[in-house]
């Protein structure tokens, strides 16, 4: 899907006229229509989902990170820029390294290499926060589903309309298989791409939300030396869903990004 009004936007060998799109855990593709069109620079969107969520099956043989991103890949065009929100993120951050040709830049929104804390990573979620959640699960998925839908929105400026939009769109594809959810919190909770971080040469942008309860702001900091050639900003009064909440101040800092590719 490309935006017709944007200029039209000619790929050099080093570049692409192409998106992957890759939500959150627990979401599904229908996220990204709030997005304004000219966020993407005429590129054109392939919004996929993830494993087990919306209309994206559960594949046997491949629960886990590597397997997930090679899911995405499949789905894929061969090269592309891939953006990639909060778990989505990190299944794109896996793919650039399983696929660096086919990965031209990252986009990476309230995304982080590890999401749980441990003694040398402070700014994180509570591994016992997920433990939560996974319990939860078990007992009533869609109750689960609506709490961490609020953990995503507490703390924006405009907390109550992004929770809106959120539960709004999600109602428009199926509900993500209980499998799949599982197995997501299980890649939240355990995989670390700290040390691979360096290894990821394309161009990367990371965009944190001010009050991102689930991915610290601080997070910034540590990327900042993780990947020093990186683009890190920080959109102000957000959340964890800061295209949802602020997409005026997150588009700008994406079409920037995009220019400079």
């Amino acid at each position: 899907m490309s935006n017709q009004s944007a200029p039209p936007h000619t790929p050099t060998p080093e570049t692409t006229d192409d998106l992957v799109l890759l939500h959150g855990w627990g979401m599904n593709s229908a996220i990204w229509n709030g997005i304004p069109e000219s966020t993407w620079n005429g590129l054109t969107q392939h919004r996929i989902d993830l494993p087990g969520h919306g209309d994206s099956p559960f594949p046997t043989g491949r629960d886990y990170l590597w397997g997930w991103a090679e899911a995405c890949l499949d789905a894929a065009p061969k090269r592309a820029v891939w953006v990639g929100w909060s778990l989505g993120g990190l299944i794109a951050l896996a793919a650039a390294l399983l696929a660096p040709k086919r990965v031209a830049g990252l986009i990476l929104l309230t995304a982080t290499p590890r999401f749980t804390q441990a003694t040398d990573w402070t700014p994180a979620m509570p591994e016992a926060t997920l433990a939560q959640f996974h319990d939860g699960l078990l007992a009533d998925p869609s109750v689960t589903l609506s709490r961490f839908l609020a953990l995503q929105t507490r703390g924006s400026d405009t907390a109550r309309e992004t929770l809106r939009i959120l539960k709004q769109e999600l109602a428009v594809r199926p509900e993500p298989q209980p499998a799949a959810l599982a197995l997501g919190l299980d890649l939240l909770r355990e995989e670390d791409l700290r040390p691979q971080l360096p290894d990821i040469r394309c161009p990367t942008l990371w965009l944190f939300g001010q009050h991102d309860t689930l991915v610290p702001a601080r997070v910034a900091e540590r990327i900042e030396l993780l990947m020093p050639e990186a683009r890190v900003e920080i959109i102000e009064g957000a959340a964890h869903a800061p295209h949802l909440s602020h997409p005026i101040a997150t588009s700008r800092a994406i079409q920037t990004f995009l220019d400079a590719l």
